[in-house]
């Protein structure tokens, strides 16, 4: 956890030993052991009801999607990008056909104001 090496854990029992002295130091260690314990049981029901929620949560979305799929079960829902590629792909052609020829095969220029010899 904390990744506390050999060398690191005798220098800390050392200071602890000049500190609290030889009568303390197994009950702090007593009350240390206590307080670790204490903090992983909290952490491990604080992770049980996170799951429980997760399966909850779960449970519910995979019973509306299967209300969603009963709803839909009829229809036949199209392929939306093939819809749009289709429509996308056909509209420049339009466009293309209709200004370049008319309708007699002519092809035709774009509109332009015809000029007039007066100024204004």
């Amino acid at each position: 956890m904390f990744d506390l090496g050999t060398q690191e854990l005798i220098v800390i029992f050392i200071v602890a030993f000049l500190v609290f002295g030889p009568k303390k130091l197994p009950e702090l260690g007593r009350t240390l052991g206590k307080g670790m314990r204490e903090l992983k049981n909290a952490m491990r029901s604080v992770k049980d009801s996170f799951e429980e929620a997760e399966s909850d949560v779960t449970e519910e979305m995979n019973k509306a999607k299967k209300d969603i799929e009963k709803v839909y079960e009829g229809f036949e829902i199209p392929d939306f990008k093939k819809e749009v590629s289709k429509v996308l792909s056909d509209e420049p052609k339009k466009k293309e056909s209709k200004a370049d020829t008319s309708s007699d095969g002519a092809e035709v220029k774009p509109d332009k104001k015809p000029e007039t010899g007066k100024d204004g």
